[in-house]
Order: C-alpha cells, then sequence, then structure tokens
C-alpha cells in the first residue's frame, strides 16, 4: 500500500520508518517541531548524497503583483546570508567537489546540493543557511533583477521555450498557471526588496519545508545535522505539517488559437487537450499512452511525422500534470511551410488513438519506456532525493518502486483505449511561434 506522506499524524521528534525496500534501501521520516519534515532514503553501495529543501510554493501561488517572485527568491537565496556572502557560499560546495543549484516550478521550489558522505555537513549548513536567513540586500535585489531580465530576454529568443508559455497562456488566460515561471519583463522591473521580503517572510516556513536527502546516509545524524542549521529559526510549535495542495475546482481549460509572429527559421508548435492531474490513478494509462504516442523513435508521431514524411526534426508528445489539472500536448519544430501539414498529423494522431487506442506491441514498448525511465533514474541519488521530496510535498504519499511498476504493469489495451477516448476528443488549442503575421485563421481547424 502506499505510504501516507502527510506527517500531520506523526508525533513531532519522533522517527518513523516508511519503507524497507528489497535492495536494502531504507526511507525513514522525522517531524521536528513547527512542522518541518526530514526525509532520508539510505542507498546501498553508493558514496554520495543528494541534499534538498524543498519549499511549497511556486509560480502559481504568485498575485499578479508578484510575478516571478518565487523565481527571483530563487536567485536571491544564493546571494547572502547573515554568516556568508554570495562567494562564500558559491566557494563552500565547490572546494570540495559538490554541486548546488536550485530550481522553481509552478507548484514548488527545491535548493539542493550534491557531495560525498562526508560532506555532509557542509551541504546542510549552507542550503538551510541560504533557506533561513538570507539578506535579500538592495544591492542585491537590483543587481539580480538585470540578470533575471536577461534570463527572460534568454528565454523568450529561443522559440521552442517561448511556444510552451504561448500556449500556457492561451489555455489557462486568467491562472497563474498561464504565467511564466520566470515573471515578466514588467512584472520584475517594478518589484521592489519590500515585496520580495514579505514573500519571503510569509512562505518559507517551516510547517511549508521539506528535507531530503538519499544516498549514504545516516537518518539520526541527518536530522542533528538539520536541527543545528535550524537551532536559531524562531518556530511556532503549534504548526503541523501543511497539508498537499489543495484538489480544488480545477480552472478553465480555455480552447483557441495563438500565433505570436517571430523571424525564426522554423515554425515551432504546442497542440494540446486539459489531461489529468497528478492524483488521478489514470495517470499510468496516460503516460504509457503518452510513450507510445510521442515519447522515442518508435513512436506515432515520430514515425508519422519524421521518419516516414521528413517534415519535422523534433517531435514528441507531453504530459503535465498538477495538482487540480494537467495538460497532454505534442510539440514539433518544421519548416513554416509545412506548419498546416504537421499540425493536421498530429490531430489526426490523437483521433486515432482516441478510437483505436493502441496495438499489443505499442503497449508493451509504452510500458517499457515508462519502466526503464524509473528504474534507471534511481540510479542517481539526485533523483531518488527528488522522488521523496515530490512525495512529500505535493502528492501526500510515496509508492514504492515495486508499486509503480505494477501500477505501470496492469495498465491494459481497454485502459489504454478508454482514457484516449476521452483526453483526445476534448476539443484541441493550437500555440504557434514563427515568421507569420498573428491572424489565427491562417491555422484554423
Amino acid at each position: 500500500m502506499p505510504v501516507d506522506l502527510a506527517g500531520r499524524d506523526q508525533r513531532t521528534g519522533t522517527a518513523r520508518t516508511l519503507i524497507t525496500a528489497a535492495d536494502g534501501a531504507v526511507i525513514r521520516r522525522t517531524v521536528l517541531p513547527g512542522g518541518l519534515r526530514v526525509i532520508s532514503e539510505s542507498v546501498p553501495g553508493v558514496r554520495s548524497v543528494a541534499f534538498g529543501v524543498w519549499i511549497g510554493v511556486g509560480s502559481r501561488d504568485e498575485s499578479p503583483s508578484l510575478h516571478g517572485a518565487s523565481h527571483y527568491l530563487e536567485h536571491l537565496l544564493f546571494k547572502g546570508t547573515k554568516r556568508r556572502d554570495a562567494l562564500t557560499i558559491a566557494s563552500a560546495l565547490d572546494e570540495v567537489g559538490g554541486e548546488l543549484n536550485a530550481f522553481t516550478a509552478k507548484e514548488y521550489t527545491c535548493y539542493y546540493a550534491r557531495v560525498l558522505d562526508a560532506d555532509l555537513p557542509i551541504a546542510v549548513d549552507v542550503v538551510c543557511d541560504m533557506v533561513t536567513s538570507s539578506v535579500l540586500a538592495s544591492k542585491e535585489v537590483d543587481n539580480e533583477r538585470g540578470v533575471i531580465l536577461e534570463e527572460i530576454a534568454m528565454h523568450d529568443d529561443d522559440p521552442g521555450d517561448s511556444v510552451h508559455d504561448t500556449f500556457a497562456d492561451l489555455v489557462w488566460p486568467d491562472d497563474p498557471l498561464g504565467r511564466p515561471v520566470l515573471g515578466s519583463v514588467d512584472s520584475i522591473g517594478a518589484m521592489t526588496r519590500s515585496s520580495i521580503a514579505g514573500y519571503y517572510r510569509r512562505r518559507y516556513r517551516t510547517d511549508h519545508l521539506v528535507i531530503t536527502a538519499a544516498g549514504n546516509v545516516d537518518h539520526g545524524r541527518l536530522v542533528r545535522l538539520v536541527k543545528k542549521a535550524f537551532a536559531d529559526v524562531a518556530v511556532d510549535d503549534s504548526r503541523r505539517p501543511a497539508a498537499p495542495r489543495s484538489q480544488g475546482a480545477a480552472p478553465a481549460f480555455a480552447v483557441g488559437t495563438a500565433v505570436r509572429a517571430r523571424p525564426t527559421e522554423q515554425a515551432n508548435i504546442v497542440c494540446g487537450v486539459p489531461g489529468l492531474s497528478r492524483h488521478d490513478d489514470r495517470r499510468f494509462a496516460l503516460g504509457v499512452l503518452n510513450a507510445a504516442l510521442g515519447g522515442g523513435m518508435s513512436s506515432r508521431l515520430f514515425q508519422e511525422i519524421r521518419e516516414i514524411r521528413g517534415l519535422a526534426y523534433s517531435v514528441y508528445s507531453f504530459a503535465t500534470h498538477y495538482a487540480d489539472t494537467g495538460m497532454f500536448g505534442v510539440y514539433a519544430g518544421c519548416h513554416p511551410d509545412r506548419a498546416r501539414q504537421v499540425v493536421e498529423l498530429c490531430r489526426e494522431q490523437l483521433a486515432l488513438a482516441a478510437a483505436n487506442g493502441l496495438t499489443t506491441d505499442e503497449l508493451a514498448r509504452g510500458k517499457g519506456q515508462m519502466r526503464g525511465g524509473l528504474v534507471l533514474g534511481l540510479e542517481d541519488t539526485g533523483s531518488r532525493m527528488s522522488r521523496l521530496g515530490k512525495a512529500e510535498l505535493v502528492y501526500g504519499e510515496l509508492l514504492t518502486v515495486e508499486e509503480v511498476l505494477a501500477s505501470i504493469d496492469a495498465v491494459s489495451l481497454d485502459d489504454v483505449q478508454a482514457i484516449a477516448s476521452e483526453v483526445f476528443t476534448r476539443p484541441d488549442s493550437l500555440a504557434v511561434v514563427g515568421p507569420y503575421d498573428e491572424n489565427t485563421a491562417q491555422f484554423a481547424a
């Protein structure tokens, strides 16, 4: 059975063994005062540890005036704490050959380090210091504003990235999910040090934080290191671990076409429909379908559009899941004169899958891709650390590897047919970035 990772029913200060795996890995969780959760996976036979601090806040939590604040804050936490300046933070991990980085998503943020097992104390101290004690100096806010504006410009200059933002804005125009994680030129330009600091104080609370580590790690030692790192952080002992993000009413998915004029050599296309939330058990069937439809060189889209007709170099499908909604889409990059044909072929393949499902061979290949991706990913301690963080923070439960593999293996042709006929018959939306005018009629179905 899946392990409940909400942590709300676990007594503060106690450790609980959640999973003892067949390969000898052991997953344990401790809940500290203020709702801070520490989860580790001891992995036999490795000499590294991946350590992460996960915060249950992302770009969909931002108001319009704070659009981009989560990502802005991610940058600023590397720029200095009460004990370290930016160079000292960077040098601490460089000196031991470690990796230090972070990323911001639409529903969470993560700061992480990967080090030799002997250097775990350094990783814990530096990352926790960044997360809890950033000074957010006004000079750094101004300096980093320019860096982020350059990052936005770089992102906008890549039509492959821009078309995904265009699609999200098209289908979720009135919801933060439709806005880019990076923010906009206007929102970043207007954001003040005071507004970012307020966002930091409100959102980076211990009940919204999850600490994860995977590799050659002793859970008791990890907990002691985390306690030391948080010793000077004021916590409200009455707080319990925050629940996973609410599965409320899904934001409306708008149907339409958006064309963005860019002087590019290729047309970049995303065609998509409403998908499934991350809590929908049918996501395994959709995952198998996605792998068979556009997940590899043997997939239908790759074969029909690239191999047989030579219309595109890059073509793939994707399934994106959020707490309350999701999307299924197809991306292709092709010559502008072939874009209309490629769009028609993408829609044709979705319609064929909706009508007829997959063949037995395609089902087997789709399952094989999912199984291989899961197991090969777990060869890396960073992937294991991420799996723990997402399970605790956004899913609220942790499936064992065997349970995930069993869920994949249990997908039948009928399951795939059912999900394809439901999802792929929904009205689709289309985003195109390329050397066109912005008249959408040229791509009308």
